[in-house]
């Protein structure tokens, strides 16, 4: 069959070129700081490297042999060990989060501290939604004694879904125990990975201690780890896109030294958060050349054969409204029109402290919509359709014609929210307003969205493991 489908280029092989040879003399010139003791000394050891203080440089040939050992795939599965997609080798693929402090409630979007309930009620609704396919950590839980943050929410997260996990732990010292708690309740987690743990490096080029020592406790499980810096351009990078990219790609591309260092072969994901800082309102926000920014980095992913991880356009608007829904379309879209990888984080906004389940409803419509565009459409004798043309003739219709009853349940897109309404009936209907339905449809889902089967068993277990510590 000959599919049209719509394709998003945006730098020619030169410019990725040129980009990865900025990217080699930031890494070669400047370097970047590992303040970890222990990962320092193995870097130096195993590479043959001598830091300045804790700055290493790291020369091409370390880099591009790190290129080389790095898995161009990686194959995740959910919590029942199905293998559910391959990063690296197939379309983009989305998830909710990420560690929000406020919950902003469905009825009437006031803020409220974030909660083990409101843990527990977002992953079972973004379990409920298929094209959802990892649960990023929702928040941190709030509500219990902040030592057991971690914990707590992590036991939240595991137990109330069984899709694949994309885990954040904000107190590195808690790391090695939500993953023996994991271990506690479901075994090894190497084998049939369905935790993606996430760690941040500190922009501009620091390599901090508590991103690199969970990364070699995860690495040494046999984990796959994803790999993303978070900017803030005119603060932590520069404010051009291109010095921005540049400094952005050789920290990825430090963290991939790093990660080939402490083993050989292990899987990671590469990617980054650019955004934008403004320096009157003191706030960060996603600006159009941000998606820009990302779409470069899937571009240079692809240029080294590693799976991307990117941003999903989050952090934008004060909830479910006009603006992050312009911030949303716009990402989901170029990405999707661009190279396959993770966007794990919808659903946050007022900058990332914030998750509302009306933006995990209404992007899940986005992402509907924007697959549905992706994918393109058939051009060929059968879907041209010519004999039914010729058949119905000037001034006929094609309500009976067999390409219509073929297809006219999947023949165009239907909302899974929203209803197609008449006027007339939309006046019948009291005349609602779309955030009204969002709103009706979004608390039916989160009362119906139901616990996996071994909820109660996972809890149980997972408590008694807390109550040991």
């Amino acid at each position: 069959m000959n599919n049209v489908r719509p394709q998003l280029k945006l730098m020619t092989e030169d410019q990725i070129q040129q980009t990865h040879h900025y990217t080699l003399r930031v890494l070669g010139e400047t370097g970047v700081r590992v303040d970890s003791p222990s990962v320092l000394s193995l870097l130096e050891r195993k590479l043959g490297l001598k830091a300045d203080g804790h700055t290493l440089r790291f020369p091409a040939e370390i880099v591009e042999a790190a290129i080389h050992s790095a898995p161009k795939t990686i194959e995740v599965f959910n919590r029942l060990g199905e293998k559910t997609f391959t990063l690296g080798a197939d379309r983009l693929r989305f998830g909710v989060g990420v560690t929000a402090l406020f919950y902003q409630e469905p009825l009437e979007d006031h803020l409220e501290l974030f909660t083990r309930k409101h843990f527990q009620d977002l992953v079972r609704l973004s379990s409920a939604l298929p094209l959802y396919d990892v649960i990023s950590t929702v928040g941190i839980v709030r509500d219990v004694k902040e030592s057991l943050t971690d914990l707590y929410g992590s036991l939240e997260h595991i137990s109330n879904t069984t899709k694949p996990l994309v885990l954040l732990v904000s107190d590195e010292n808690q790391f090695p125990h939500v993953l023996k708690m994991f271990e506690s309740l479901h075994g090894d987690l190497g084998d049939k990975p369905f935790i993606l743990p996430y760690f941040n490096p500190v922009s501009p080029l620091g390599m901090n201690a508590g991103t690199v020592d969970k990364m070699k406790v995860a690495i040494e499980r046999g984990l796959p780890v994803i790999f993303s810096n978070y900017s803030m351009a005119g603060a932590s990078t520069p404010l051009t896109p291109a010095g921005t990219l540049a400094l952005l790609n050789a920290e990825l591309l430090a963290g991939l030294v790093i990660s080939q260092t402490i083993k050989k072969g292990a899987p990671i994901l590469l990617g980054m958060l650019p955004v934008y800082f403004d320096m009157r309102a003191l706030l960060n926000f996603y600006d159009p050349q941000s998606v820009l920014i990302s779409v470069a980095c899937s571009e240079m992913m692809a240029h080294y054969g590693i799976p991307h991880c990117s941003t999903s356009g989050s952090g934008t608007g004060w909830g479910m409204d006009l603006i992050a829904s312009d911030t949303y379309w716009m990402n989901t879209l170029t990405l999707l029109l661009s190279n396959g990888g993770l966007a794990p984080f919808i659903g946050d906004s007022h900058g990332s402290k914030s998750i509302s389940p009306l933006t995990i409803v209404h992007v899940h419509e986005v992402i509907d919509q924007a697959l549905r565009f992706a994918d393109g459409f058939q051009l060929d004798d059968a879907h041209a359709a010519l004999e039914e043309i010729a058949r119905v003739g000037p001034g006929g219709n094609f309500l009976s014609q067999p390409s219509t009853l073929k297809n006219y349940k999947n023949g165009y897109y239907v909302s899974r929210v929203y209803p197609r309404h008449t006027m007339e009936k939309w006046r019948d209907a009291g005349e609602p307003s779309a955030t009204q339905v969002l709103r009706e449809k979004t608390i039916a889902l989160l009362e119906s969205a139901p616990a996996p089967a071994d909820h109660d068993d996972l809890m149980a277990k997972g408590e008694e493991f807390i109550h040991s510590k």
